[in-house]
């Protein structure tokens, strides 16, 4: 075999080397990218049931605390808010409107602790039991979530990942974070005065 020949086979092989792990990074950005969209997609589903949960705790709490009717009506706003997101595909908008929703809940939770009849109805402390399960579960998403976009934006950084994440147009996911003053329990103001809700 000749010299030439020897060349050409190892220039080759060394291309065909570089193409296959090129295709690997690729493909490897394609699985992690897929792996965040999988789980913002599991935050959606348990941040449904809370939606879906919400009108039968605002109904039953209703009845026993007719006076907090601006924590009724903040906690179905935000729920229409997060739902008008989820249908715009805005992700950042529904993060937000999630965080808002997450205090408002726990203000509702409050109100409902200050009424000594809904603590004994079965109803409401069935519902209370799913609303916080329910809440733990979109904590764990959400932290399963932060760990796909940690692992991605990790890969898509280095080097030399962060060439072919150019060339391919992968770009950083968005971290789900606490709202600012999340970290201070939420505040539940009592207007005496009752209002009238049918």
């Amino acid at each position: 075999m000749s010299k030439g020949a020897i060349v050409g086979i190892v220039i080759a092989v060394i291309v065909i080397i570089i193409v296959v792990w090129i295709i690997g990074v690729y493909n490897s950005m394609v699985t992690k990218q897929a792996d965040v969209t999988n789980g913002w997609a599991q935050v959606e589903n348990q941040y449904q049931r809370r939606a879906d949960l919400i009108p039968n705790l605002v109904e039953t709490v209703k009845g026993a605390a007719k006076q907090e009717l601006t924590v009724f009506t903040e906690v179905t706003a935000l729920r229409s808010q997060w739902a008008d997101a989820v249908s715009a595909g805005d992700r950042a908008a529904e993060i937000e409107t999630a965080g808002e929703l997450d205090n408002a809940i726990s203000r509702l939770l409050l109100v409902a602790e200050d009424y000594p009849e809904l603590k004994s109805n079965e109803n409401f402390l069935e519902l209370q039991d799913q609303l916080e399960g329910t809440e733990n579960r979109i904590a764990v998403e959400r932290k399963r979530y932060n760990d796909f976009v940690n692992v991605y934006n990790k890969y898509i950084r280095v080097w030399p990942n962060n060439i072919f994440a150019g060339w391919f147009g992968f770009v950083d996911e968005e971290w789900f974070e606490a709202e600012e003053g999340s970290d201070q329990p939420p505040e539940v103001e009592f207007d005496i005065q009752p209002i009238d809700v049918e």
